[in-house]
């Protein structure tokens, strides 16, 4: 019986830069089926939290230049179920619109907060995690982050530094620390007390709203002065009107970070972010030469520790290519080695220079 007081907010607002160019700002990453499954990131993201959340509690929350998208893809979800926002102002914002909306209709209502572009491929492991989640924020004044046991120093994930622990699994959070250098997070990871911060939260309704009262009253205020507009007609002329007025700030650095209440849940179920070429390539099938193609054509000679990604019929000939991400999308084409995608945000800045908004 899935517990009625549940809610799940899926954040499917950003553009997903490290992605460009076969991510572009009309198509973001979590529309985009990007493992060959008929479903998008997006759609995936939907489809593993039914299990546990009523259809009728799932909120997305996105920018409203992506409404199109998303009623494309969720067709079942009614138009309150799509909260769109007029301005990109980062997690805390969304979050807090998030969680005054559904006060406003549930004032017993408990939060997941999700990502749309994650992948997980352990799905029972998963809800079995969310469910005690939501048992334990339940009953307890607690924000709860999941954690996943790192695998490998990444310094593009923020880490969570395990306390006390409270009961089976839960932890109190020491410290946060957002994309160490390499040097730290290998002392991280060899320490065995941190974990990656999946970006997935727990809490109760009301308890994110005192603490962003408390940490970030500059964005509390912000949704305060709409209460009475939240489920009416009247809530989309509020949000118009003062959401670009929000500071952008994350949820980690708004109130994560400041609270004495953040406990963390250590959890295993096949996570990624899926937010880099690596990252895909690692969570893809390879051929017998270790190249990923992602529903493309490739004849590839003396190559491997590829990935080829192309829209379109375009068959791609390769000869003696290793370590390198080939990324076209019509108009872009990517050539870059797979040891330097950290440099593509900067590769899309520099596009957007050079030639305004035309290839992003």
């Amino acid at each position: 019986m899935i517990d009625k007081h549940r809610y799940c907010v899926i954040m499917c607002g950003g553009i997903g830069s490290r992605f460009w160019p076969y991510s572009r700002s009309s198509r973001p990453k979590q529309f985009i089926d990007f493992l060959g499954t008929g479903r998008s990131l997006l759609q995936m993201s939907y489809d593993r939290i039914l299990p546990i959340v009523s259809k009728e509690n799932v909120l997305i929350v996105t920018n409203e230049i992506y409404a199109p998208l998303v009623r494309e893809q969720l067709p079942e979800l009614s138009e309150d179920q799509i909260l769109l926002e007029p301005a990109r102002r980062n997690t805390a914002p969304c979050i807090a619109w998030a969680a005054y909306h559904i006060a406003a209709k549930d004032p017993q209502a408990s939060i997941m907060v999700a990502p749309s572009d994650h992948l997980i491929t352990q799905e029972a492991l998963f809800e079995k995690a969310i469910i005690d989640g939501f048992e334990f924020v339940e009953k307890n004044n607690a924000l709860l982050t999941l954690g996943i046991k790192p695998t490998r120093p990444e310094t593009g994930y923020g880490y969570i530094q395990v306390g006390q622990p409270v009961e089976g699994g839960f932890f109190k959070v020491k410290t946060f620390t957002e994309k160490p250098k390499l040097e730290l997070a290998e002392v991280f990871v060899e320490s065995g007390e941190f974990f990656w911060n999946s970006g997935i939260f727990l809490w109760k309704a009301h308890n994110i709203i005192e603490e962003l009262k408390q940490h970030a009253p500059d964005v509390a205020d912000v949704f305060e002065s709409g209460k009475g507009a939240y489920g009416t007609p009247a809530e989309r002329e509020f949000i118009n009107r003062a959401f670009p007025g929000c500071v952008g700030i994350s949820i980690d650095f708004a109130v994560m970070e400041k609270s004495r209440n953040v406990f963390v849940e250590c959890v295993s179920f096949g996570w990624s972010d899926l937010g880099t070429w690596s990252a895909l390539y690692d969570n893809s099938p390879k051929n017998r030469d270790s190249n990923v193609t992602q529903n493309c054509n490739v004849l590839a000679y003396n190559a491997e520790g590829n990935i080829f990604a192309v829209n379109g019929e375009k068959l791609i000939v390769v000869d003696g290519l290793k370590d390198y991400i080939v990324a076209d999308s019509g108009d872009v084409l990517l050539v870059c080695p797979k040891g330097e995608e950290q440099r593509i945000k900067q590769m899309v800045n520099d596009v957007h220079l050079a030639f305004g908004e035309k290839y992003l």
